[in-house]
């Protein structure tokens, strides 16, 4: 079966490690900032509130959710979510990570086009990431070279989906970035902290995108003749 195949691994392991490199550095940046208060003593729940109320977004909720690092903005709902730490801790890593969930509920106002093309992908998504691995399997051990390919176009969604979000969540960085020092939430080396914290976060996007690659480009590899079926 293809899944033990050795070839996989240089596929993998590239962005595999790319991806334990971007989780890491995350949890250090967080960890480290997470230690450090802002000299204003905002926790990242009223920098949201305030940004989103200067914004003319009062209607947009904040609310705390469970869990690490689940920090998401909802925009069906209108509504900020953000981790117990974020929400309740006066530290530079919570306004940073707060202010960048914000920046998407300004992304929304603005009519951000990339937004909103990733978010009318999310129920392709959703089918491709799950349906197109399997119609590929089918097809490529039935011998049945379209429907392999189904499955290969159906899982690209994956892959374009991991672009598309590049830019929508860099441009939320900046914007939080900018937010923050702009109206003097954080200075100095605060900043300094903001910024290493949106930019190990940025990393992980990137990894997602380089292990849809791998995958797609797998796949290509199996059906164009890289390895016969035993």
């Amino acid at each position: 079966m293809f899944f033990f195949d050795p070839m996989y691994l240089v596929f993998a392991l590239p962005a595999l490690a790319l991806a334990m490199i971007a989780q890491w550095r995350v949890k250090a940046a967080i960890n480290k900032y997470s230690r450090i208060r802002t000299g204003r003593g905002e926790t990242g729940a009223s920098v949201a509130r305030a940004i989103l109320d200067s914004n003319g977004l009062s209607n947009v909720r904040v609310e705390r959710t469970g869990g690490f690092l689940s920090d998401h903005y909802d925009p069906l709902s209108h509504t900020l979510r953000l981790s117990q730490q974020v929400y309740d801790t006066p530290s530079v890593a919570a306004v940073g990570v707060a202010a960048h969930e914000t920046g998407h509920a300004l992304q929304q106002a603005d009519g951000y086009w990339p937004m909103q093309i990733r978010s009318a992908m999310v129920p392709v998504v959703n089918f491709g990431s799950f349906l197109g691995p399997v119609i590929f399997m089918l097809g490529w051990w039935l011998s049945i070279t379209p429907l392999a390919w189904a499955g290969i176009y159906l899982f690209s969604g994956v892959a374009l989906f991991a672009l598309i979000t590049l830019p929508v969540e860099f441009d939320a960085s900046h914007r939080a970035k900018e937010l923050l020092v702009d109206r003097g939430y954080v200075r100095g080396e605060e900043a300094v902290g903001v910024a290493r914290v949106l930019d190990a976060a940025a990393l992980t996007y990137v990894a997602a995108l380089a292990q849809a690659l791998s995958t797609l480009l797998y796949y290509v590899f199996l059906l164009t003749g890289g390895r016969r079926r035993s």
